[in-house]
């Protein structure tokens, strides 16, 4: 499902302009990349939970040439999922 279908989705459920229900998405995204950027945790009860977390620095190897590279340190979003979603998905 894209963005687009998901708005779809949404204006014929709740009688809203396809434009309203975008931005309404659009605000929940920003928002949960906001609290990201911000090292918060979003949970969301029986979907799951979006966190940062730190991955160190490592040595790596460049594939076309073999030579060992620094791979800097960095942040990266995950996500875990709620265990009611897992049980739904598994069904």
């Amino acid at each position: 499902m894209t963005k687009k279908e998901l708005s779809e989705k949404i204006s014929a459920e709740f009688g809203n302009t396809k434009a309203d229900a975008e931005k309404m998405i659009n605000f929940v995204f920003d928002e949960i990349v906001n609290a990201l950027v911000n090292k918060e945790e979003v949970a969301i009860a029986g979907f799951g939970k979006f966190v940062t977390t730190e991955r160190a620095s490592r040595e790596g190897v460049n594939p076309a040439t073999g030579a060992k590279i620094q791979i800097a340190a960095t942040t990266v979003a995950k996500f875990k999922v709620a265990k009611q979603l897992k049980e739904a998905v598994a069904k």
